[in-house]
């Protein structure tokens, strides 16, 4: 080992220098590569497709892992799994929330004909039942009485013909 140092300070600078760069680059180009497969192991599920990174990244010196910068996962798979995480929750949370006042936002059952708090009426009921209805059945649901057209709609006839009509304009 001694030998082999001195047969390098013995030998021409630019041979040395040579040597040097070279030991340089073969550790640049390991180190990229297992820098691409670290990375890939991180962002990427199936085994196959990170080894086939590594060997991109070992198959060129710098260009494997410039081309595994341009296709690799933008998110890690933690991250992918936190955000599923997330929107499982908001959607779990939406869920429990139920129904809430278009008016005031106050919490309301279904059963309410009208919002406790701001009195806005949330739903019309059935004539012969009088069981809450939904604006647009045809038919309760409960007692199986056709839902006339006036009280299917807050507003009556009018109100839903003006729902159907295209909006006009007024010339002056």
């Amino acid at each position: 080992m001694h030998t082999t140092f001195g047969l390098l300070l013995a030998a021409p600078p630019w041979r040395l220098i040579g040597n040097v760069a070279i030991v340089v680059g073969a550790v640049f180009w390991l180190a990229s590569a297992f820098w691409v497969f670290r990375d890939a192991r991180r962002r990427i599920g199936s085994t196959l497709l990170v080894g086939i990174a590594t060997l991109l990244g070992l198959a060129a010196p710098l260009l494997g892992p410039l081309v595994y910068l341009f296709f690799r996962p933008a998110e890690l798979l933690r991250e992918v799994r936190e955000r599923e995480l997330e929107l499982r929750v908001i959607e779990q949370r939406l869920a429990l929330r139920g129904i809430e006042c278009p008016t005031c936002r106050a919490s309301v059952e279904p059963s309410y004909l009208v919002c406790p708090i701001c009195t806005t009426h949330l739903r019309q009921a059935c004539q012969s039942c009088n069981a809450p209805l939904e604006a647009i059945w045809l038919a309760c649901p409960y007692c199986a009485a056709p839902v006339p057209p006036a009280a299917s709609l807050p507003g009556g006839p009018s109100a839903r013909a003006q729902l159907r009509a295209p909006q006009q304009r007024v010339s002056n």
